[in-house]
């Protein structure tokens, strides 16, 4: 059995939403209640994420965004309501992400699981965008590289292209972005012709599926493709977008992944991440029940999985 940290604060019951948004706390509570009830709820090492500092947010935001979004409450966009503790859940969700770093980077754990919002991979370096405000999975990859680890391996399975995640870090050769997501579809990015720029040119990959496509078209994605782009890339450390809005229950959602496809994906995944850290940071996913579910199957994965 793997070491595995379970990550996650209240906190992030604070970033309040309107009554309808999709976004909301009950995500969060449905994946407590439902690991609480399991078997795996006392494998898990329990953690307290950290709280992101704003020279750790600046190496991903810019600065004047950064300021901005400090006293704003209200909609930043038609999708993304920011609450007066919005903000400072926005700080935890990405420190979640560095705290992950720290305790691989330690030993103390193998792989983590970080339960938190508001999520964060469409958020681009100057502004929020479709529920996120700080790039959490973007602010761990820069942190984890300042940290020591020289290649990062993202991987995004949510049903929407990280746009954010993408556009940060599509100069960059010391970071590869793998993406998986329906096409056409929300923010409208993530093309197959859209593979980096200079020095990262060759260090994107995205795969977009059709609606209607489901375990088939995943499974060859995760379980054949993504193991040899791993093995090239040699990376050290592997962070993965957890987008739960690909299950074929999902509201949001033309995908068709069922519960034995999130377990085909979060295999393919860790047999990519072989011995290295594999850190999963929750994105997307708006139906209670499979996100729940959805969420142990991956924490089954991540601590029995070899």
């Amino acid at each position: 059995m793997k070491k595995v940290g379970f990550i996650y604060d209240d906190v992030f019951l604070l970033h309040e939403m309107p009554i309808g948004h999709p976004e909301s706390k009950k995500r969060l509570i449905a994946i407590i209640n439902a690991l609480e009830k399991s078997s795996v709820w006392d494998k898990l090492d329990h953690l307290k994420p950290k709280r992101a500092e704003k020279q750790d947010i600046l190496e991903v935001h810019t600065p004047s965004y950064y300021d901005s979004i400090m006293e704003f409450t209200g909609y930043f966009d038609p999708d993304t309501y920011i609450s007066k503790n919005s903000v400072e859940a926005a700080h935890y969700a990405a420190g979640a992400v560095m705290e992950a770093v720290d305790r691989c980077g330690s030993a103390q754990i193998e792989r983590a699981f970080c339960a938190v919002r508001p999520p964060g991979h469409h958020a681009e370096a100057e502004r929020a965008m479709g529920f996120c405000i700080f790039n959490n999975i973007a602010v761990g990859a820069k942190y984890a590289r300042r940290a020591g680890y020289s290649k990062v391996f993202i991987i995004d399975f949510d049903v929407h292209h990280g746009n954010g995640r993408q556009h940060i870090f599509e100069e960059d050769d010391s970071v590869f972005y793998f993406s998986t997501h329906q096409s056409p579809h929300y923010p409208g990015t993530g093309k197959e012709s859209e593979k980096g720029k200079g020095r990262g040119a060759g260090f994107t990959r995205n795969i977009p599926f059709p609606s209607g496509a489901g375990d088939k078209e995943y499974t060859a994605a995760f379980q054949d493709l993504l193991p040899e782009l791993a093995d090239s890339f040699n990376p050290d450390i592997i962070l993965v977008s957890a987008g739960y809005d690909l299950h074929e229950k999902d509201p949001l959602s033309g995908i068709n992944v069922s519960n034995e496809g999130i377990r085909s994906i979060v295999r393919g995944i860790l047999r990519s991440a072989k011995n290295i850290p594999c850190i999963f940071c929750l994105e997307g996913g708006y139906n209670l029940t499979s996100l729940s579910e959805s969420v142990l199957i991956t924490i089954e994965e991540l601590l029995y999985t070899a």
